[in-house]
């Protein structure tokens, strides 16, 4: 069995823990490698690499900076192929889907080599009598960055990595311990298009190593985590309170209103692609639709047939619209909350619990499943499930439709699916959600817009993507500058507030 290394200061290196992690093909169940649970050392040394290689990055001129941007972009497009089955093998989406995961990567590249201008401060002359001031922004120092298991390359190489580096910093990537290879494999084209040795590193390794190295770290000055609220407000109250910039994007429960004028037909079709995309393990997913009562039987009708039509199979299966869940202990917890809507009172319509795909036995399938008659009051219809599973609000009308989704604790997204300008406009200015769809499903904006979740969604002040990165990765520093002329240079007295009013 392969046994993965860990990159550190331009190297792989193999790590010295006893503790790995088996690495799945969740389409077969099989183990394909194991991955290093690096030591607390090991951890330490990837900080003390970036911090050492932080001085000589930073003063890089940004224009040197981003063409090495440009090369890595040329490595993406000329490896998509390989990028994307690595995508699909190691997390189980199907080859479009893991192909857009790769793009999504190669996008935010594209976008980050503009940092130069982005980075441009401001100034006044004669701001105060004969004072200039002059705003530059600066990069910060060591970046920490902690992802998740489902985007293993937007993530670490689309949200964090390209805006961090282009602005100067430095940073290491705690890679997720069921999807890392994907990340190593992009550490090898980043070494090959030149970025520096320390200015990227990449650890595989548990909280507990990073509680005890990266969060109260004094050489770590910002952290970027994707994962759930429980740890990302873990990790916002420490880290925060330690002095550090922190981004936690965690959680969600994003909705859908479907309104009785609505294309049904067209309308369902969006549904099923944001439900059951990504087999619905994604933040943007859409696990609940919120439907007027007077439409409520024609859409869900709809919806189920349109999913019953979705195959289930192997995520390099060219065919395959719906690939395997993650793991077996994820699917075990989707099952978990299945039961748990139909406890609560949910109608099962659409019973995806015994999906079994020949050939394939022993890979980690749920089918599309679909849970009616779901209210606010019940656990399914208002925790993140995480997986293909639809949960149906029905209400009497735009207004119980928007407090139903307002009531919910988390605000990534939401959707409102409708022909009148109307509803359209009131819904975008009075939903929760940060990121708002009209008639879109997943309304995530391309790359130059900030991913802004809201309420537990997100901790932090400045949301990753767009310009918000570009002030989350830099600091501002204001130079104020007077020239003496020849009377002034006579004078032996100064105000108190010379220069400032």
């Amino acid at each position: 069995m392969e046994t993965l290394r860990f990159f550190i200061n331009g190297e792989f290196r193999e790590s010295k823990t006893d503790t790995f992690y088996n690495l799945y093909n969740p389409s077969t169940g099989e183990i394909t490698s194991r991955a290093p649970r690096c030591t607390k050392e090991e951890v330490l040394e990837a900080v003390s690499a970036a911090k050492a290689a932080f001085p000589k990055w930073r003063a890089v001129p940004p224009m040197k900076r981003v063409q090495v941007l440009y090369k890595i972009r040329e490595l993406i497009i000329g490896h998509m192929k390989e990028l994307t089955y690595l995508v699909a093998e190691e997390n189980g989406k199907v080859l479009t889907e893991a192909e857009g995961d790769v793009l999504k990567a190669k996008e935010c590249t594209e976008l980050a080599t503009q940092i130069p201008t982005q980075m441009m401060g401001e100034s006044l002359m004669n701001c105060s009598a004969g004072y200039d001031t002059v705003l530059y922004r600066e990069p910060i120092g060591v970046f920490a960055g902690i992802v998740p298991f489902n985007f293993p390359s937007m993530i670490p190489f689309g949200w964090i990595t390209p805006n961090c580096i282009a602005a100067g910093n430095t940073l290491v990537l705690k890679l997720n311990s069921q999807t890392p290879r994907t990340a190593l494999r992009i550490a090898e084209l980043y070494k090959e298009a030149g970025v520096p040795d320390g200015v990227v590193n990449m650890v595989i390794c548990s909280s507990e190593e990073i509680k005890e190295t990266i969060l109260d770290n004094p050489d770590v000055r910002g952290i970027t985590f994707v994962g759930t609220t429980r740890v990302g407000k873990l990790i916002y109250s420490q880290a925060a309170a330690s002095g550090k910039r922190v981004q936690c994007l965690c959680e969600a429960k994003n909705h859908a209103l479907v309104l009785e004028d609505a294309p049904i037909n067209r309308t369902a079709a969006s549904i099923i692609n944001s439900s059951f995309g990504c087999a619905g393990e994604r933040c943007m997913a859409l696990p609940v639709v919120v439907v007027q009562e007077s439409v409520a039987d024609e859409l869900v009708e709809a919806i189920v047939r349109l999913a019953k039509g979705l195959k289930v199979g192997p995520a390099y299966d060219k065919t395959s619209k719906l690939g395997p869940i993650i793991s077996e202990a994820h699917r075990e917890h989707i099952l978990g909350w299945i039961e748990k809507g139909m406890s609560e009172g949910a109608k099962l319509i659409l019973d995806g619990r015994n999906c079994v795909v020949k050939g394939f036995e022993n890979g980690y399938y749920i089918g599309p499943t679909i849970l009616d008659h779901v209210t606010n009051e019940m656990t399914v219809g208002m925790k993140e499930i995480f997986g293909p599973v639809l949960c149906i609000k029905r209400v009497k009308d735009f207004e119980e439709g928007l407090a139903v989704m307002n009531e919910n604790q988390y605000a990534n997204g939401s959707v409102i699916f409708t022909q009148n300008g109307f509803y359209a406009r009131e819904f975008a200015a009075r939903t929760d959600g940060g990121m708002v769809g009209v008639n879109v499903g997943i309304p995530v904006p391309i790359s130059v817009f900030p991913f802004s979740g809201h309420k537990n969604s997100f901790f932090g002040d400045l949301h990753c993507l767009g310009k918000d990165a570009v002030r989350f990765y830099t600091e501002s520093k204001c130079v104020t500058i007077h020239w003496f002329d020849e009377e002034e240079m006579k004078k032996e007295t100064v105000s108190t507030w010379d220069g400032t009013i």
